[in-house]
């Protein structure tokens, strides 16, 4: 393996790290409701930060299978969205340093990449590392917004009720890096936030507050939600419009909620991944559904 330490370069002032977590959202891979994405806007939108390593994506990204977009005007190229794979030093609410690393998962060189992680958890003495993103589930938006949790080690996820069994998934940098981690003795753990499977391609806020939630939770940091709230209750007041002008999505999500409350009730079986089990509609039937209802009501105001 080349060096992992050459992926990245540090800033010449390190901040000074009293073991500190180190919460990871990278895109790329399954982020249904944008929950992790809109997780890592608010907190840089929100907390001061400042960059303390930043990798060489051009040694990592696949960028005809991710081709960044460009802006064209009348005659010149305008700007061009650079991808960029950075760790941050951030400070909470109460001023507490935790490290963030956000931005693209890399396509290539996994196991260096993870390497470099691993190294830097290590040089800048990492007491947890966290990660987050968004999974579809069949869950209804007017139900609690529930959460699936792994670690590293029994102790870290003590206490709290599984929603999935055993089941195969493709991989991903951030699931390898908790794996990785923990086969070096490090403690690592992740944080999988259940959207309703009709809104996995729409940006749900409620999803990334109650991440938000699970990872003061679990490290101590004071992390802000107002925004993320605000926003919540704004986007749940356009889906329930929807929903309620539609007898065909009124009578799915009701589907969707007494399977919801059998499972949370001990009366329900299996599981509720999206598109498992028998009798409710699929992410693809609902979304369509969803979609005719909107193209339905014409070419008046609609919420997005």
């Amino acid at each position: 393996m080349l060096d992992p330490a050459e992926l990245y370069t540090t800033s010449p002032d390190l901040p000074e790290l009293s073991e500190p977590v180190l919460v990871h959202a990278l895109t790329g891979f399954i982020d249904a409701g944008s929950a992790g994405q809109l997780l890592r806007n608010h907190l840089l939108e929100t907390l001061e930060h400042r960059p303390v390593a930043t990798f060489d994506l051009d040694q990592l990204l696949d960028y005809r299978s991710r081709r960044p977009p460009m802006i064209f005007d009348e005659d010149h190229w305008e700007s061009y969205d650079e991808p960029a794979l950075v760790l941050h030093a951030v400070r909470d609410a109460e001023g507490q340093t935790f490290l963030l690393l956000e931005g693209a998962e890399p396509d290539v060189q996994w196991e260096r990449f993870i390497a470099a992680v691993r190294g830097l958890v290590e040089r800048l003495g990492v007491r947890l590392t966290v990660g987050v993103h968004g999974i579809p589930m069949g869950v209804p938006h007017s139900r609690p917004t529930t959460v699936t949790v792994h670690g590293t080690r029994k102790d870290l996820v003590a206490g709290r009720e599984p929603w999935v069994g055993r089941i195969q998934v493709p991989g991903s940098v951030i699931n390898l890096l908790e794996y990785r981690l923990g086969q070096a003795g490090h403690d690592a753990m992740g944080f999988a936030v259940h959207v309703p499977h009709y809104l996995s391609q729409a940006e749900y806020p409620d999803a990334a507050a109650a991440l938000v939630d699970q990872v003061s939770a679990a490290t101590g940091l004071t992390l802000p939600t107002s925004a993320l709230r605000l926003a919540a209750e704004q986007t749940r007041g356009q889906i329930d419009e929807q929903v309620a002008a539609s007898s065909e999505v009124a009578a799915v999500v009701k589907a969707l909620e007494d399977q919801y409350d059998a499972y949370v009730g001990g009366t329900g079986r299996g599981d509720l991944l999206a598109g498992r089990g028998s009798g409710f509609p699929t992410a693809d039937e609902l979304g369509a559904e969803l979609e005719r209802f909107l193209a339905e009501q014409g070419k008046g105001e609609q919420p997005d």
